[in-house]
């Protein structure tokens, strides 16, 4: 099959770098990150954290998926254009609705995302007719069929209820594919319908984590342009930014570099995909936090610190390196001493940090940020070719 409906599918011999058109897709997560960030900002507390982690992870699936659906297919197609752009529109109320997504926004944001879901499969059922990318897609209707139940029951219920029904349908959508999208009828999806391309992923994961940083230069630059530029707030700019630096570093180092490699050498693409799509979902977790702490630093820099301050201060650095640690174990199967180090060391200090201004704080951040960043320089030099394992 080469032409129509049946030549939407990428072919091998196909350039298989990210496109434009996935780059323009890509921008609308700014808004989305930094709404989220802004959303946990206003609700500082344990239940105000459970509900951005499940938008979070609403949004994170959607992206996933889309770039899923763009390593199969061709998006230099027209129809798969609009299957990009349709769902950067629904990406876009995604995000509008969010910060209220718990309250009176519930059904708008449910009933967006299941139409995102939905409607992707739909269409690729629709449009397509290769042999491997249609039962795929009908095993992800199925899925998203079953999740989109308690999504929409969520949104007609309140408080603890709905966070639990979103909970479900989350837990659903992740652990099927897990097992591979076990669907009557059709089995388990085997690996080829994956059709996972190592140089296209690593390339879009690539992308991602810099649209997250991207939202951390934003929220930083506008939580400094809306006060004065007195010497305390400027010093408070100076850690956020060596912060955005230092999240860089350690995340292209080998790992973020050799991503691509990893997933084409891997006999199971997936063994090294799902790690890899979970590890980032952890550090781009933490780098919202990260915002929302950088936001307080440096509105707050020498204020009364609160115990919530320091679970975001600290604990978004420490998510991630946890989850740039997983990344790592996805890539090489082993995990450098530095990471989990870093974490013990920001868990440790925490408790005293209640005695220590939030720009301190921050401060004590960096320094073992770049602790783990001077670990891996020192690592490079001793072993200046390592290469990705192959998982059996």
């Amino acid at each position: 099959m080469t032409g129509g409906a049946a030549g939407l599918r990428r072919r091998p011999e196909d350039p298989q770098r990210a496109t434009f058109l996935e780059l323009f897709f890509d921008l609308v997560f700014v808004l989305a990150l930094f709404r989220v960030s802004q959303g946990l900002l206003e609700h500082l507390t344990w239940s105000g954290a459970f509900q951005t982690l499940v938008l979070l992870l609403a949004l994170w699936w959607v992206w996933v998926h889309t770039a899923g659906a763009a390593d199969i297919l061709d998006p230099r197609r027209a129809p798969i254009q609009l299957l990009v752009i349709a769902t950067m529109f629904g990406t876009l109320l995604l995000a509008a609705a969010a910060p209220e997504a718990f309250h009176e926004r519930g059904l708008f944001f449910a009933g967006a995302y299941v139409a995102i879901q939905v409607g992707r499969s739909v269409f690729i059922v629709a449009v397509v007719r290769d042999d491997e990318v249609r039962p795929f897609y009908l095993r992800l209707l199925f899925w998203f069929g079953v999740s989109a139940v308690p999504w929409i029951a969520g949104a007609a219920a309140h408080g603890t209820a709905r966070a639990v029904l979103w909970t479900l349908a989350l837990a659903v959508e992740y652990t099927a594919i897990a097992l591979r999208y076990p669907t009557p009828w059709f089995g388990r999806a085997r690996a080829a319908e994956f059709a996972i391309s190592g140089e296209h992923l690593g390339e879009r994961y690539r992308q991602f984590f810099i649209i997250a940083l991207g939202e951390l230069i934003l929220a930083t630059g506008l939580a400094f342009g809306n006060g004065g530029f007195e010497t305390d707030r400027s010093a408070a700019v100076v850690v956020a930014f060596a912060t955005i630096v230092l999240l860089w570093r350690i995340y292209i180092y080998r790992a973020g570099e050799l991503y691509d490699m990893a997933l084409a050498a891997a006999p199971d693409p997936l063994r090294v995909g799902i790690p890899g799509a979970y590890s980032h979902l952890a550090m781009i977790a933490g780098i919202v936090a990260i915002a929302v702490g950088d936001e307080l630093v440096i509105v707050h820099p020498f204020g009364h610190t609160q115990p919530a301050w320091i679970a975001v201060i600290l604990g978004g650095p420490a998510l991630f390196l946890a989850g740039r640690a997983l990344f790592e174990y996805a890539v090489f199967r082993r995990v450098s001493w530095d990471r989990p180090i870093g974490v013990l060391v920001l868990v440790v200090i925490s408790p005293v940090m209640i005695l220590v201004p939030p720009l301190g704080i921050a401060t004590a951040a960096v320094v073992v940020l770049a602790g783990v960043a001077v670990a891996d320089a020192m690592r490079a030099r001793r072993h200046p070719r390592e290469l990705p394992s192959r998982p059996g």
